[in-house]
Protein backbone atom coordinates (compact mmCIF):
# COMPACT_ATOMS: atom_id res chain seq x y z
CA UNK A 1 0.00 0.00 0.00
CA UNK A 2 1.36 3.25 -0.62
CA UNK A 3 1.09 4.65 3.30
CA UNK A 4 3.89 5.89 3.73
CA UNK A 5 3.69 9.70 2.31
CA UNK A 6 -0.05 9.91 4.04
CA UNK A 7 1.15 8.34 7.33
CA UNK A 8 4.14 11.40 7.89
CA UNK A 9 2.14 13.79 6.88
CA UNK A 10 -0.47 12.44 10.18
CA UNK A 11 2.34 12.42 12.17
CA UNK A 12 3.85 15.99 11.28
CA UNK A 13 0.17 17.73 11.81
CA UNK A 14 -0.22 15.66 15.18
CA UNK A 15 2.99 16.62 16.21
CA UNK A 16 2.23 20.05 15.91
CA UNK A 17 -0.85 20.16 17.57
CA UNK A 18 1.75 19.37 20.65
CA UNK A 19 3.61 21.82 19.79
CA UNK A 20 7.01 20.00 17.94
CA UNK A 21 7.59 21.56 14.46
CA UNK A 22 8.43 18.72 11.90
CA UNK A 23 8.43 18.94 8.07
CA UNK A 24 7.17 15.96 5.99
CA UNK A 25 10.35 15.29 5.01
CA UNK A 26 12.09 15.25 8.56
CA UNK A 27 9.72 12.62 9.26
CA UNK A 28 10.51 10.48 6.60
CA UNK A 29 14.02 10.35 7.28
CA UNK A 30 13.50 10.48 10.86
CA UNK A 31 10.56 7.82 11.01
CA UNK A 32 9.81 6.11 8.26
CA UNK A 33 9.36 2.83 8.59
CA UNK A 34 9.60 3.30 12.41
CA UNK A 35 6.67 2.78 15.15
CA UNK A 36 4.97 5.27 17.13
CA UNK A 37 6.84 4.33 20.36
CA UNK A 38 9.84 5.02 18.04
CA UNK A 39 8.70 8.76 17.81
CA UNK A 40 8.01 8.67 21.75
CA UNK A 41 11.31 7.55 22.36
CA UNK A 42 12.61 10.29 20.29
CA UNK A 43 10.95 13.44 21.08
CA UNK A 44 11.17 12.20 25.34
CA UNK A 45 15.09 12.14 24.54
CA UNK A 46 15.57 15.01 23.23
CA UNK A 47 13.13 16.53 26.69
CA UNK A 48 10.24 17.19 24.29
CA UNK A 49 7.58 14.29 25.63
CA UNK A 50 4.78 14.22 23.90
CA UNK A 51 1.21 13.44 25.57
CA UNK A 52 -0.47 10.49 26.03
CA UNK A 53 -2.94 10.62 24.02
CA UNK A 54 -0.70 11.57 20.95
CA UNK A 55 -1.08 7.71 19.28
CA UNK A 56 -4.81 8.04 19.88
CA UNK A 57 -4.97 11.25 18.16
CA UNK A 58 -2.39 10.03 15.40
CA UNK A 59 -4.50 6.74 14.89
CA UNK A 60 -7.69 9.21 14.01
CA UNK A 61 -5.57 11.03 11.49
CA UNK A 62 -4.08 8.40 9.89
CA UNK A 63 -7.63 6.28 9.96
CA UNK A 64 -9.40 9.48 8.58
CA UNK A 65 -6.73 9.65 5.86
CA UNK A 66 -6.57 6.39 4.92
CA UNK A 67 -10.11 6.01 4.16
CA UNK A 68 -9.82 9.55 1.96
CA UNK A 69 -6.73 8.73 0.12
CA UNK A 70 -5.09 4.86 0.63
CA UNK A 71 -4.11 3.24 -2.55
CA UNK A 72 -2.33 -0.27 -3.57
CA UNK A 73 0.34 -0.26 -5.11
CA UNK A 74 -0.21 -0.80 -8.82
CA UNK A 75 0.17 -4.49 -9.81
CA UNK A 76 0.51 -5.89 -6.12
CA UNK A 77 -3.27 -7.82 -5.94
CA UNK A 78 -1.79 -9.60 -9.38
CA UNK A 79 1.63 -10.13 -8.28
CA UNK A 80 -0.62 -12.04 -4.58
CA UNK A 81 -2.62 -13.74 -6.37
CA UNK A 82 -0.02 -15.83 -8.24
CA UNK A 83 3.03 -15.88 -5.73
CA UNK A 84 3.19 -19.96 -4.99
CA UNK A 85 4.71 -19.22 -1.98
CA UNK A 86 3.81 -18.69 1.84
CA UNK A 87 3.90 -14.49 2.47
CA UNK A 88 2.60 -12.48 5.06
CA UNK A 89 2.66 -9.07 6.40
CA UNK A 90 5.54 -7.42 8.99
CA UNK A 91 4.38 -3.79 9.36
CA UNK A 92 6.04 -1.52 12.61
CA UNK A 93 2.33 0.51 12.26
CA UNK A 94 -0.23 -1.64 14.87
CA UNK A 95 -2.31 -4.45 13.94
CA UNK A 96 -5.48 -2.18 13.81
CA UNK A 97 -3.71 0.15 11.16
CA UNK A 98 -2.30 -2.90 9.31
CA UNK A 99 -6.03 -4.14 9.22
CA UNK A 100 -7.67 -1.22 8.09
CA UNK A 101 -5.33 -0.58 5.28
CA UNK A 102 -5.57 -4.30 3.95
CA UNK A 103 -9.54 -3.59 4.00
CA UNK A 104 -9.85 -0.15 2.36
CA UNK A 105 -7.16 -1.56 -0.27
CA UNK A 106 -8.91 -4.90 -0.79
CA UNK A 107 -5.85 -6.85 -0.65
CA UNK A 108 -7.00 -8.31 3.03
CA UNK A 109 -7.99 -11.43 1.82
CA UNK A 110 -4.52 -12.54 0.16
CA UNK A 111 -3.08 -12.34 3.85
CA UNK A 112 -5.93 -14.00 6.05
CA UNK A 113 -4.41 -13.65 9.56
CA UNK A 114 -0.47 -13.64 8.88
CA UNK A 115 -0.40 -10.40 9.87
CA UNK A 116 2.61 -9.21 12.60
CA UNK A 117 3.43 -5.93 13.81
CA UNK A 118 5.51 -4.23 15.80
CA UNK A 119 2.68 -4.66 19.09
CA UNK A 120 4.26 -8.04 18.86
CA UNK A 121 7.59 -7.75 19.94
CA UNK A 122 9.71 -6.20 22.36
CA UNK A 123 12.23 -3.91 19.84
CA UNK A 124 11.00 -2.61 16.66
CA UNK A 125 12.62 -1.96 13.72
CA UNK A 126 15.37 -1.50 12.80
CA UNK A 127 16.12 -4.17 15.12
CA UNK A 128 14.95 -7.74 13.95
CA UNK A 129 13.11 -9.09 16.17
CA UNK A 130 9.69 -8.28 13.62
CA UNK A 131 10.99 -10.19 10.88
CA UNK A 132 12.17 -13.23 13.29
CA UNK A 133 8.80 -13.37 15.27
CA UNK A 134 7.10 -13.46 11.67
CA UNK A 135 9.26 -16.14 10.03
CA UNK A 136 8.96 -18.12 13.08
CA UNK A 137 5.21 -17.68 13.34
CA UNK A 138 5.28 -19.05 9.28
CA UNK A 139 7.46 -22.07 9.86
CA UNK A 140 10.58 -20.57 7.72
CA UNK A 141 14.27 -19.95 8.56
CA UNK A 142 15.29 -16.57 8.19
CA UNK A 143 18.34 -17.56 5.70
CA UNK A 144 14.94 -18.83 3.59
CA UNK A 145 13.04 -15.59 3.66
CA UNK A 146 12.65 -12.40 1.44
CA UNK A 147 11.71 -9.54 2.90
CA UNK A 148 9.81 -6.83 0.40
CA UNK A 149 10.62 -3.25 2.16
CA UNK A 150 10.44 0.40 1.34
CA UNK A 151 12.42 1.53 4.62
CA UNK A 152 15.88 2.08 5.32
CA UNK A 153 14.62 0.89 9.42
CA UNK A 154 13.37 -1.97 7.50
CA UNK A 155 16.50 -3.24 5.27
CA UNK A 156 18.50 -2.80 8.17
CA UNK A 157 16.11 -4.97 10.83
CA UNK A 158 15.80 -7.92 7.31
CA UNK A 159 19.51 -8.07 7.12
CA UNK A 160 20.36 -8.14 10.85
CA UNK A 161 17.67 -11.25 11.07
CA UNK A 162 19.65 -12.98 8.39
CA UNK A 163 17.16 -12.71 5.84
CA UNK A 164 17.23 -11.64 1.90
CA UNK A 165 15.97 -8.12 1.39
CA UNK A 166 14.51 -6.36 -1.88
CA UNK A 167 13.65 -2.52 -1.73
CA UNK A 168 10.62 -1.28 -3.09
CA UNK A 169 11.34 2.21 -4.25
CA UNK A 170 7.85 2.88 -5.68
CA UNK A 171 5.93 4.38 -3.14
CA UNK A 172 5.07 8.18 -3.25
CA UNK A 173 7.36 8.88 -0.44
CA UNK A 174 10.26 8.41 -2.96
CA UNK A 175 9.35 10.60 -5.56
CA UNK A 176 11.74 13.49 -4.29
CA UNK A 177 14.42 11.70 -2.76
CA UNK A 178 17.31 8.84 -4.49
CA UNK A 179 15.59 5.93 -2.29
CA UNK A 180 17.28 3.65 -4.57
CA UNK A 181 20.75 4.84 -3.51
CA UNK A 182 19.50 4.97 0.41
CA UNK A 183 18.03 1.29 0.47
CA UNK A 184 21.28 0.01 -1.39
CA UNK A 185 23.57 1.76 1.07
CA UNK A 186 21.05 0.68 3.89
CA UNK A 187 21.93 -3.14 2.58
CA UNK A 188 19.56 -4.18 0.21
CA UNK A 189 20.50 -7.51 -1.99
CA UNK A 190 17.84 -5.99 -4.92
CA UNK A 191 16.04 -2.20 -5.79
CA UNK A 192 13.36 -2.20 -7.76
CA UNK A 193 10.57 0.09 -8.36
CA UNK A 194 7.31 -1.56 -9.76
CA UNK A 195 5.81 -4.46 -8.94
CA UNK A 196 5.96 -5.55 -12.55
CA UNK A 197 9.71 -6.38 -12.12
CA UNK A 198 9.41 -8.84 -9.43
Amino acid sequence: MDSELLSCQCLCETLGACGIDLSVSEALQLFLGRSATAVGRYYGERGQPIPENFRDELNRRVSDSFMRSLEPIPGIASLLSNLETAFCVASSSDLERVSLSLKLTGLGSYFGNRLYTAQMVTHSKPAPDLFLHAAGQMHVAPQNTLVVEDSVSGVVAAKAAGMTVWGFVGGSHYRTCDGRSMLSEAGADRVFECMAEF
